[in-house]
């Protein structure tokens, strides 16, 4: 019988590693307004930076994932924390243009060692009947572990540790804190669950990726997919900034109240799994349709939310970020598992993954145009189209659902 502690166990540690992340992650976004005051970093530089950080992110998340199959998630997941930890450690040293730009691909990188590694190994402690709910409390690693970065880069900017080093301690701390979660996560996290599944052969798996691409549903969610990470990583970097540049914040009142997105984010993620579940019938594509037209009107209106003060402010975040992290999750995760068969479920979520990212990788040149000639009540504009693309990619499949569902993998009691 399998012991609930161990399982217990695998979700905390794996739930708390891939949180861990990012503290590395979301420092950037913390330190924007610092590095443009008082280093001198334009609106583009800083694109730039984040341009680098998501192509090798990008790049990173299929030749991670094979790694993980390779040589263990474990290693791979404790090897991406540290060598994250150790290129902004570097940059608490440094502080160039040419050093940011290197250290953060570097650590893109390292970062894609995280999701395709943890998700391996947390999927082998829950059987299919259980993973999706399972998997749905899991995602809130990175909702929450967005939000603790956030606060804890800005008070290491704006607290009284090391003052003199100023925006050095948003990497300094964050590097630390990283790599004692690393050696943490290595020392106590069990290896593999018990759930075994099959390998295919190579040619096969070459046969189940190319299923994957050429299946109209599955490029449906990738498709929206797209939009939504280009909306959300638009956020994730670049919401501090707007506030102290559009709404006159204080860098620390921007870092803490930008942590609403990702804080509030956590209901959109357990509203979006429950509505699929219990109101749609296990039917996605409805509830991310919804959610994104949603987020359409929210983004339209929040400039003049914005406009009646910080608590306006506040509640339009609070609301994008509910509706931004709601179909986030459910597309990427439940989503594509519905679709795929058993054999090529990890095949769909790299495919997914890939596009989603790409959006990733634009959303920071196109912010950095927007703002540069037509001012960031435009970027607003800018995610209204967004959202509304996504809404319509899934409102075109909005009554469908799999005539059979792929046979579920017997659980196998340790």
């Amino acid at each position: 019988m399998l012991r609930l502690d161990a399982r217990a166990q695998a979700f905390a540690l794996t739930w708390l590693a891939y949180a861990g992340f990012y503290l590395c992650r979301k420092n950037l976004s913390v330190m924007m307004p610092a590095l443009s005051a008082s280093e001198g970093f334009s609106t583009d530089l800083l694109a730039r930076v984040v341009f680098c950080y998501s192509v090798a992110y990008s790049l990173g998340q299929f030749s991670m994932g094979v790694l993980a199959d390779r040589i263990g998630p474990r290693r791979v997941a404790t090897a991406g924390m540290l060598v994250s930890a150790l290129a902004n450690l570097g940059l608490a040293f440094t502080g160039g243009p040419a050093a940011f730009l290197v250290l953060q691909t570097i650590n893109g990188f390292a970062q894609a060692c995280g999701w395709p590694a943890l998700v391996k190994m947390i999927s082998g402690w829950f059987p299919p009947r259980e993973r999706g709910t399972a998997l749905s409390w899991w995602c809130t690693n990175y909702v929450f572990g967005a939000f603790l970065a956030t606060m804890f880069a800005t008070f290491a900017i704006s607290g009284p540790l090391l003052a003199a080093w100023g925006w050095r301690r948003g990497t300094l701390f964050p590097a630390v804190v990283l790599a004692v979660v690393a050696v943490f996560f290595s020392r106590f996290a069990p290896a593999a669950g018990p759930l075994e599944t099959a390998e295919q052969p190579a040619a096969s798996r070459w046969n189940q990726l190319r299923e994957v691409v050429s299946d109209p549903a599955i490029q449906t969610i990738a498709l929206a997919y797209f939009f939504i990470k280009f909306t959300r990583y638009a956020f994730l970097f670049w919401l501090p900034l707007y506030m102290v540049q559009r709404l006159g914040y204080s860098q620390a009142d921007a870092g803490y109240t930008s942590s609403a997105f990702e804080l509030v984010g956590f209901t959109g993620v357990l509203a979006a799994g429950y509505l699929s579940d219990r109101v749609f019938e296990s039917r996605r594509y409805p509830v991310g349709c919804l959610m994104l037209a949603g987020l359409s009107i929210a983004c339209l209106i929040h400039p003049a939310l914005s406009a009646q003060g910080w608590w306006g402010n506040l509640l339009g975040i609070s609301l994008i970020g509910a509706l931004v992290f709601g179909p986030d999750t459910l597309m990427g995760g439940a989503a594509t598992q519905d679709l795929a068969a058993r054999h090529a479920a990890a095949s769909a979520a790299g495919f997914v993954n890939c596009v989603g990212s790409s959006g990733q990788l634009l959303s920071p040149l196109i912010v950095a145009f927007v703002v540069k000639y037509w001012g960031w009540d435009s970027v607003f504009h800018t995610f209204v189209v967004m959202a509304a693309l996504g809404s319509l990619a899934l409102a075109t499949r909005w009554s469908w659902t799999r005539d059979k569902l792929p046979p579920e993998i017997e659980w196998q009691q340790a």
